[in-house]
């Protein structure tokens, strides 16, 4: 799809999930990736997208329908923290999280549908931590699996291609797809770190067997490790399982100076793995990625990152 756009979901409403002062989660990383998006001139370039609210039925393609209640319950009552694990909310997180699972689903709707060739979700919170029964590590709603799970159920994508190039494990998208077998799950990340999972022996159960791909590395891990197995463990693994959609985890927490990780990946590394990212889609589901943002605690390492990577989407 040369002639068609990039597309952007990008919206003030997602500053308005508060976490506290000091925690690293925090607003200004909206404010960080914008500014270094409109710096970029990509602003302008870009199809934006308006997010909307995820229906209970649609988190429900991920989550139970009990932990969807808890999390309301929690926001709605003033709770500080989520009762499931260690994520800061405040009283507009529940309208900004429903949202940010929302904008994700449209942009799926957006590629699959044509008139974007690619696009990237700057959301708050993250969703990669968020189990089917739990939120956890900042996180809510698994954003990245509900967009899958609705590329699936609206446009008959039998096969979704996820990768985490994250710091930390992705253990929330790991949970839902372990035992499925449509989606294959590639992530890198170091360990031991947050939360504790994803070692190599974790490769799915069942129809999913042979479907998780974990890459734990030390602190340090850098382009040798990281950038190579994208270029030649993923590359090969996706001619294999021939995606109908790629999507990426996109956090930047895996770059050199984050404080909240201890890679070394560069602004330069993060163009190779969005470069390859963008090959394999090519070859396999005529160029349909998705990008949706994680970590990432350096303002400025963010910012670098994130244009880095919206820079190479766009073309």
């Amino acid at each position: 799809m040369p002639d068609q756009p990039s597309a952007l979901l990008l919206d003030p409403l997602y500053k308005l999930h508060a976490t506290g002062p000091s925690h690293p989660e925090s607003p200004a990383r909206y404010d960080a990736v914008t500014e270094a998006l409109d710096r970029e001139g990509l602003l302008k370039k870009m199809t934006r997208i308006a997010p909307r609210v995820a229906a209970d039925d649609e988190l429900a393609m991920v989550h139970s329908r009990e932990y969807i209640a808890t999390a309301r319950r929690d926001i709605q009552s003033g709770a500080r923290d989520l009762s499931t694990g260690d994520t800061q909310v405040s009283p507009a997180s529940l309208d900004v999280a429903l949202k940010a699972a929302g904008g994700v689903m449209r942009a799926v709707e957006m590629v699959m549908d044509g008139k974007a060739r690619n696009a990237f979700c700057a959301v708050r919170p993250p969703g990669h931590h968020a189990t089917p029964t739990r939120g956890m590590g900042f996180c809510v709603f698994n954003n990245i699996a509900i967009g899958a799970r609705h590329a699936q159920r609206k446009f008959n994508a039998g096969r979704v291609l996820i990768v985490d190039w994250d710091v930390h494990h992705g253990n929330g998208t790991q949970d839902v797809f372990y035992r499925d077998g449509s989606v294959l799950f590639l992530s890198t990340h170091q360990h031991p770190w947050y939360p504790g999972t994803g070692m190599r022996d974790e490769t799915g159960e069942g129809r999913g067997e042979g479907r998780i791909m974990n890459y734990p590395f030390a602190a340090g891990a850098g382009r040798d490790e990281i950038v190579r197995v994208f270029q030649t463990d993923l590359v090969k693994a996706a001619a294999a399982f021939k995606p109908d959609l790629v999507m990426i985890s996109a956090g930047f927490d895996s770059r050199l100076g984050d404080p909240l990780g201890r890679f070394r990946l560069t602004d330069d590394d993060f163009r190779e793995l969005t470069v390859t990212m963008m090959m394999i889609a090519s070859q396999h589901c005529g160029g349909r990625l998705v990008s949706v943002l994680e970590g990432g605690y350096s303002l400025t390492g963010l910012a670098a990152g994130a244009a880095m990577h919206v820079r190479t989407l766009a073309g």
